[in-house]
């Protein structure tokens, strides 16, 4: 099965051509790295495939076009940024209803359950947490909201983003 397939991805803000045509194709069990310098379009691509920009081209994720299909298409695919994206001010309930309200696979039990191995507190508002934690919860969170796509960015591996099936990474 294509997970991913590109075919002429273009995307350009205003006459800065962020994408020039770009033909991509990801197969199910692949692991997939964009590396290149800063304005590369690495992050103007991963956009593009969770349906955050549009774009010019042929553009499928998993048989869908991410950007008319995206809230179907959110139902099987998880994004987890190398920086957390969480207000400060939230405490880690609030971040946990917030999930639950905005995600249609997302299973507050099993977040609880993971949260209770931890010292983490339900009280504690994210700027009292570690970078580690943030990361370690909204990665752990993400994981258990599909089986069939990841997209993740991490500085920590060289800049690169990586798109992954879910046969190549372990819950």
């Amino acid at each position: 099965m294509t997970c991913i397939e590109a075919r002429g991805l273009r995307k350009a803000y205003g006459t800065t051509v962020a994408l020039g045509g770009v033909d991509l194709r990801v197969e199910e069990g692949r692991i997939l790295g964009l590396i290149g310098p800063n304005g590369a379009g690495k992050t103007t691509a991963l956009h593009a495939i969770l349906g955050l920009t549009p774009y010019q081209g042929e553009l499928n994720v998993l048989g869908r076009d991410p950007w008319t299909e995206r809230d179907q298409l959110m139902r099987d695919v998880c994004f987890i940024a190398d920086v957390a994206v969480l207000p400060r001010w939230i405490t880690v309930s609030q971040a946990l209803a917030y999930v639950a309200g905005v995600h249609p696979r997302f299973d507050r039990a099993q977040a609880e359950g993971f949260l209770a191995k931890t010292a983490i507190q339900r009280s504690s508002k994210v700027r009292e947490l570690s970078k580690g934690m943030v990361t370690n919860c909204t990665s752990r969170w993400s994981w258990r909201l599909t089986r069939n796509c990841w997209c993740w960015t991490s500085r920590r591996w060289a800049s690169t983003s990586s798109i992954a099936s879910s046969s190549t990474i372990p819950c």
